[in-house]
């Protein structure tokens, strides 16, 4: 593929990303803007994650009518939850727009990735996933803070207008630009059957688990680490400000160890060595984060030996069931947000005994991860 294509394929990510991410971080700006209470905004997080477990079983309908119709259907989404807010501006508005917005991110990124692993050997294929997924970090890293340079100068709805300018241009590029990459095959037995493969392959449910698992070992984390910070440290803001530029950049280093390293050293074996990086990352935090500098590193251990587990999986998992590519990506994006609820639901009381409690079932969790990695390398072709 071109290098300067993917280039603007990750620039249209990076708009996706920072649309998704910019919702936290600006939470009680919107509450003001809006004149609700924080946790209504809380609340329209929480239907957007509840709506985002059903998007799988949409994407067989999307799938058979190719990775361009997926990809046109979820800029077009997106551009009309940005659209909507800009124009009527209310709580009811920003709730449909996050849930739509979400789709539309459900429905683009899989289809994207589809279409880059089908024009990339799979020899090459996770250098140039890295590619695309630096629009992560760089949505943290670029995006929000343009975000807040918006809201300061023009209000907080001004965000939205810029998304919707951003995003139709981006679905005029593919619209104009992209042709199907494969011709697909309709599986026998309806639109349904690659949702059935899925369910009916153990290897495939099991590939599925490792995001699941590394991911419920990561957001124990992301609950508590603030608190963590505030408790022992009691510098709040310049404590979690420095904790924000911390995990941006151990993201973008993440990603950038995986573009240098995964297809040399092969997606299972990267994989399961991002997992045991990370359960000793874990084991070292509680140890050297009795200071806050000590806390600050060991936070960007956890979080950049993370980011290279969880991108690492993703050339593996487009490999596992290559003719139900979108579907079974759609699935281990599901597996991911199924992990962090896990994680979500168990931080507190974990957190409530001891930290080093947290850091002991991240561990747990992802040894059962390593588990799921040494089977997927074991029984798949």
């Amino acid at each position: 593929m071109p290098r300067i294509q993917l280039l603007i394929y990750t620039s249209i990510r990076v708009i996706l990303n920072t649309a998704h991410r910019m919702i936290y971080p600006f939470l009680s700006v919107f509450a003001r803007g809006l004149g609700v209470d924080v946790s209504v905004i809380s609340g329209l997080i929480a239907n957007r994650a509840i709506f985002g477990t059903f998007t799988p079983f949409i994407i067989p309908f999307i799938e058979q009518r190719g990775r361009k119709f997926g990809m046109l259907l979820g800029l077009g989404c997106f551009v009309s939850a940005m659209g909507l807010v800009s124009f009527l501006p209310t709580v009811t508005s920003l709730g449909i727009a996050l849930v739509l917005s979400m789709f539309g991110k459900a429905f683009f990124d899989p289809s994207l990735t589809a279409h880059i692993s089908d024009q990339t050997p799979y020899s090459e294929r996770g250098s140039v996933i890295a590619i695309l997924e630096f629009a992560w970090s760089f949505a943290f890293i670029l995006g929000v803070p343009a975000v807040g340079w918006l809201i300061a100068r023009s209000g907080w709805a001004s965000p939205f207008l810029t998304f919707t300018l951003l995003g139709t241009a981006a679905f005029l590029y593919v619209a104009f630009t992209l042709k199907n990459s494969v011709m697909l095959n309709h599986p026998e037995g309806g639109v349904f059957a690659n949702i059935r493969a899925v369910f009916t392959s153990p290897v495939s449910l099991v590939a599925i688990s490792i995001g699941l698992l590394v991911s419920a070992a990561n957001e124990l984390v992301n609950v508590t680490f603030g608190i963590w910070l505030e408790d022992s440290f009691q510098l709040q803001i310049a404590a979690l400000g420095a904790a924000s530029a911390i995990i941006g950049l151990s993201e973008l280093g993440g990603e950038g160890l995986v573009f240098g390293f995964v297809d040399r050293l092969g997606k299972v074996r990267a994989s399961g060595i991002g997992v045991i990086a990370n359960c000793l990352a874990a084991v070292l935090l509680p140890i050297i984060g009795r200071t806050q500098t000590g806390a600050l590193i060991g936070l960007f251990l956890f979080y950049i030996t993370f980011e290279f587990t969880i991108v690492s999986i993703i050339p593996l998992i487009t490999e596992v069931m290559p003719n139900a590519r979108v579907t079974m990506l759609s699935f281990a994006g599901a597996g991911h947000s199924i992990g962090r609820g896990v994680g979500a639901l168990l931080a507190p009381g974990l957190y409530a005994v001891n930290f080093s409690y947290i850091m002991v079932v991240a561990i747990i969790f992802n040894i059962l991860g390593l588990a799921a990695v040494w089977y997927v390398s074991h029984h798949h072709d």
